[in-house]
C-alpha cells in the first residue's frame, strides 16, 4: 500500500478491533483452579520466607522451583510431550501472575518457565527438545537467557561473545552480563557470533568445559534472585546444541523476547496485586483523627486510582495474550510458523510492558504513600516491594528501546492491515493516535520513518499506541461484563486521556482541548477496593 493510499484512509488505516476480549472473568472452572493454586503457593510456599530468600539461603530457591514444577508451575505453556501442561498463553500469564507476589521468585520462576524455553519451544529440534526441556519444566533444573554482555544491551547484535566451529564442537569465548538465575542455572541459552559475525543461539550446559558463573551483581532490588556474568573460556559446546541455524539467533532472541515481555507484563501486575493488597489492609487498620485513614477523600482516590490502572494494565495483558494464542493456533508448528507467531504481535507485546511497568510503579509508589513514614522502612512489606519493582522497566528491553522499536514496526504492520494497537477513532485518545501517525507517515512515508524522526517524537507516538491499547482494551472489557468495571474503564480513562493529549503535544507540537470527564464515584471504587482486598474489583 502506497503512502497515500495509507494516509487517504485517515484514522481507519489502523486497522484491527476486536469485537470481545479475553478477560480475567473469563477463568472458570479447573482454569479458576489452577489460578488459585498459583497463588495459594505463592501465600504459603513464598512470602512467609521472604526474609531467607533475600538472604539467599541455600537452598531454599531450588527447592521452591521443584515444588512449583511439581504442581506444573514451571511449563505452564510448553506441550505436554515434554512435561509440560500445553496451556494457553493467557491462562499461563494468570498463573505466573500469582507466582509473583514475590519479585524475586517471579523473577526465578519467569525465566526458567519463559525465555529460557522459548527458543527450544519455538526453534529446537524434537532431540534438542526432548533432551532439555523435561527437566525444565519438571523443575529438576533451572534454565536461564544470556543475551546482554558489558558493553552490549539495548544494541544487542553489538555482541562480542564469539563461537567458532571445531570439529563436532563450537568453542565459544566471551562475558554474558545480567544474567537471571546465573548461580542456580543448569542450562543457559546463549547467544553468540559464529565465525565473530553470524550471530547464533547456542545451548549451554553449566558442566562444559570452560563455562563458569562470577560473583553475584549488589543490586538494589530482587536480593532473593540471582543476578551474575556468565563466563565462556574457550566453552566447548557440541555441535548438536546449535539452536536453529547459524546466522539466525537474532531470530531465537527477539522472538523469546517478544513473548517475554508479555510474561513481564503479567509478571509486573502481580507485585503490584500484592501491593495494592496490603496497602488495603494498613489503610484499613491505620486510624488518625479517631477514624481509619481508609476513609479520607485523598486515600480512597490513590486506591481508585491504583483499581483503574491496575485494571487497564490486566485487560491490555489478556486482549494480547489472546491474540497471542490465535497467531499460533494459525501459524505455529513449524520453526518458521513459530517465528511467524511470535513475530505477530511482538509490538502489542512492547506496549504492555511499557505500559504494565510503568502502571506498577504508579501503583507500588501510591501504596508506599498509604503507609506514611511507615512505607519507608523495612519492617512492612511494601518497602521490598517498591525496591523490587523498580527494575521492571529495564530489563527484557529498557521501556525506552521498547518505544523506538513500537512506533517505527507499528507503521509498517499498519501498511499490512495487522495491527492491534490501534482502531478506528472511537475515543478521543484513538482519534489523537492516528492523527498524530497520520501526520507522520504524511511527512516521512512508511519505510522505516523510525531513523529519521527523533528519539522524542517516537517516545511520544509510542505512548500514544499504549495508551490507546489499553484504554481500548479497558472499555471493550467493560462493555462485556458492566457493573463496577464501567467505572474502572471510566476513571481510566479519564487519567490516560490527559497523559495522550501531553503526548500529541510532544509527537505533534499541537495542543488540544480535553473532553469532559466522565462522573467516577471514587468512593465507591474505594470500598469495593477496601471489602474484597484485591485490586480487580470486578467479577
Amino acid at each position: 500500500m502506497s503512502t497515500e493510499a495509507l494516509t487517504a484512509r485517515g484514522g481507519d488505516f489502523f486497522c484491527r478491533t476486536p469485537d470481545r476480549i479475553f478477560t480475567a472473568e473469563d477463568f472458570r472452572g479447573d482454569d479458576a483452579l489452577m489460578v488459585r493454586t498459583a497463588e495459594e503457593f505463592s501465600r504459603k510456599e513464598v512470602l512467609p520466607i521472604q526474609e531467607r530468600l533475600d538472604a539467599q539461603e541455600e537452598p531454599l530457591m531450588r527447592d521452591l522451583v521443584r515444588k512449583a514444577g511439581e504442581l506444573g508451575f514451571c511449563g505452564a505453556d510448553t506441550s505436554e510431550d515434554y512435561g509440560g501442561l500445553g496451556l494457553p498463553k493467557n491462562l499461563a500469564a494468570r498463573m505466573l501472575e500469582m507466582l509473583s507476589l514475590n519479585a524475586s521468585f517471579s523473577v526465578t520462576i519467569g525465566i526458567t518457565s519463559g525465555i529460557s524455553q522459548v527458543g527450544l519451544n519455538l526453534f529446537g529440534t524434537p532431540e534438542q527438545k526432548a533432551q532439555y526441556l523435561p527437566s525444565l519444566t519438571s523443575g529438576e533444573q533451572i534454565g536461564a537467557y544470556a543475551l546482554s554482555e558489558p558493553n552490549s544491551g539495548s544494541d544487542a547484535l553489538s555482541m562480542t561473545t564469539r563461537a567458532d566451529e571445531k570439529g563436532d564442537k563450537y568453542i565459544l569465548t566471551g562475558t554474558k552480563m545480567w544474567i537471571s538465575n546465573a548461580k542456580w542455572a543448569d542450562q543457559f541459552l546463549v547467544m553468540a557470533k559464529v565465525g565473530g559475525e553470524k550471530v547464533s543461539a547456542f545451548i549451554v550446559e553449566r558442566d562444559f568445559p570452560g563455562v563458569s558463573v562470577a560473583r553475584e551483581e549488589h543490586k538494589m532490588g530482587l536480593k532473593g534472585s540471582s543476578t551474575a556474568r556468565l563466563v565462556l573460556e574457550n566453552a566447548e559446546v557440541p555441535a548438536a546444541n546449535l539452536l536453529h541455524e547459524v546466522g539466525k539467533g537474532h531470530q531465537v532472541a527477539f522472538n523469546a523476547l517478544n513473548l517475554g515481555r508479555f510474561k513481564l507484563s503479567s509478571m509486573s501486575i502481580g507485585p503490584a496485586r500484592e501491593a495494592l493488597r496490603v496497602a488495603a489492609d494498613y489503610a484499613q487498620d491505620r486510624r488518625q483523627f479517631g477514624v481509619p485513614i481508609s476513609s479520607f477523600g485523598l486515600i480512597e482516590k490513590k486506591f481508585a486510582d491504583m483499581a483503574a490502572w491496575f485494571y487497564a494494565a490486566e485487560s491490555m495483558i489478556y486482549r494480547c495474550g489472546a491474540d497471542i494464542d490465535s497467531a499460533f493456533s494459525a501459524l505455529g508448528g513449524t520453526p518458521d510458523g513459530n517465528r511467524l507467531a511470535a513475530e505477530e504481535f511482538a509490538v502489542e507485546c512492547s506496549a504492555c510492558k511499557v505500559l504494565s511497568t510503568e502502571l506498577e510503579s504508579l501503583i507500588v509508589d501510591e501504596a508506599l504513600q498509604v503507609y506514611g513514614g511507615y512505607g519507608f522502612t523495612e519492617e512492612f512489606p511494601v518497602a521490598r516491594i517498591y525496591r523490587d519493582a523498580r527494575i521492571s522497566r529495564i530489563y527484557e528491553g529498557t521501556n525506552e528501546i521498547n518505544r523506538i522499536f513500537m512506533a517505527d514496526r507499528h507503521v509498517r504492520r499498519a501498511v499490512e492491515g495487522k495491527t492491534s494497537l490501534s482502531g478506528r477513532a472511537d475515543s478521543f485518545i484513538s482519534d489523537l493516535c492516528n492523527k498524530a501517525f497520520t501526520a507522520f507517515v504524511e511527512t516521512y512515508g512508511t519505510d522505516g520513518f523510525g531513523k529519521k524522526v527523533s528519539q522524542v517524537h517516537l517516545g511520544a507516538l509510542s505512548d500514544l499506541l499504549a495508551l490507546n491499547y489499553a484504554e481500548q482494551s479497558a472499555r471493550l472489557r467493560a462493555s462485556q461484563t458492566g457493573g463496577i468495571n464501567e467505572s474502572l474503564a471510566a476513571h481510566f480513562t479519564n487519567w490516560a486521556t490527559g497523559q495522550a493529549a501531553r503526548a500529541y503535544q510532544v509527537a505533534i507540537g499541537e495542543s488540544v482541548m480535553l473532553p469532559e470527564w466522565a462522573r467516577v464515584d471514587i468512593s465507591d471504587l474505594a470500598r469495593a477496593v477496601y471489602d474484597r482486598r484485591i485490586p480487580i474489583v470486578a467479577h
